[in-house]
């Protein structure tokens, strides 16, 4: 009699193969990994108006990559994955310069995190801006830029 962890070993190995160190299931195609950052809390001065780059305000990072998952799930290696640590180092790093734009803020870590991880296929990176000061009682602003690779 089988165990049930043979069962599914035996399952897995007819569905999938190893090539080119990418898993790849019979008739699906790769597998694709995220790996995301999501509302990363900073306080920081960015702002248009000279009143928002002295009184700071409170952001929200988020940063999602995908790439094509590589044997480093298998073997447990980080250099081959996306470090999320790294990604929180890169936003607290840039949220930390004062800028006028979101728009310039979330360019440069667009920027940084695909020149940090090169083997990305996607990159999304988001900020939020909590209450800014145009009068709404609990309103966001919220900008994001996307990136994907030419194929």
């Amino acid at each position: 009699m089988y165990k049930y962890t043979d069962i599914l070993l035996k399952a897995y190995s007819q569905m999938a193969s190893v090539d080119a160190n990418i898993f790849t299931f019979a008739g699906m195609g790769n597998i694709r990994q995220q790996v995301a950052l999501c509302d990363a809390r900073f306080f920081a001065y960015h702002g248009y108006y000279a009143e928002e780059q002295v009184s700071g305000n409170e952001f929200t990072v988020d940063i999602r990559v995908e790439f094509n998952r590589s044997e480093a799930v298998t073997t447990e290696q980080l250099q081959q994955t996306v470090n999320y640590e790294k990604l929180y180092e890169i936003a607290k790093s840039e949220m930390e310069k004062p800028r006028k734009l979101l728009e310039s803020v979330v360019e440069t870590l667009l920027h940084r995190v695909k020149t940090e991880f090169p083997f990305l296929s996607t990159i999304t990176v988001g900020i939020t801006k909590h209450n800014p000061p145009f009068g709404g009682d609990r309103s966001n602003a919220y900008v994001e830029l996307r990136w994907t690779a030419s194929c």
